[in-house]
């Protein structure tokens, strides 16, 4: 397919950019099938402000630390094993520790 470059304008900013014939040959093989709705410029100031907020999730592997996250000492439902769990467990919930969690998962 040949492409030709597009006017289109910025969702965000409503400035006209230009989508050429290079970037929707990169999008095409990527399979994109809509064209961007941002200008460069704020395509980048939106991926910042979403990386930023990022920071402490688990979103953003690269900079996270898993051993931080905190655990709760349970009692598994099924084996009676004590185990930790990444969440706090209630009464009326069933804990499971990693072995019968991945058991249980598989079964459904």
């Amino acid at each position: 397919m040949i492409f030709k470059d597009k006017d289109l304008q910025c969702a965000d900013c409503n400035k006209d950019f230009i989508f050429t014939a290079a970037e929707q040959e990169e999008f095409e093989s990527r399979g994109y099938t809509n064209s961007p709705r941002r200008c460069t410029s704020c395509r980048n100031e939106r991926k910042a402000r979403q990386n930023s907020s990022t920071v402490g999730s688990y979103r953003n592997d690269s900079n996270i630390d898993r051993t931080r996250r905190q655990m709760f000492p349970a009692v598994c439902s099924e084996c009676k094993k004590e185990t930790q769990v990444p969440f706090k467990p209630s009464e009326n919930k069933l804990v499971y520790c990693s072995n019968c969690y991945n058991k249980v998962r598989t079964g459904r």
